[in-house]
């Protein structure tokens, strides 16, 4: 099963990867993704979308996991 994880440190709120993969990625009140600093399930059949959003990053922000 793939993850993905969020540096808090590197997040700066864009909501880019949320533009491109909004069933990955969710943003909280402030824009600012909710997956900072915990290991998030990819869901099935949307890792080209978690890969697209994490490349838009322009934090670089997320990290797919293995």
């Amino acid at each position: 099963m793939t993850k993905f994880t969020v540096d808090g440190a590197l997040c700066s709120g864009h909501g880019m990867c949320e533009s491109v993969a909004p069933a990955v990625y969710s943003l909280d009140a402030d824009g600012f993704n909710m997956a900072v600093g915990i290991e998030q399930e990819i869901p099935a059949g949307l890792e080209t979308d978690a890969h697209d959003g994490a490349d838009l990053c322009p934090d670089q922000a997320i990290r797919i996991l293995g």
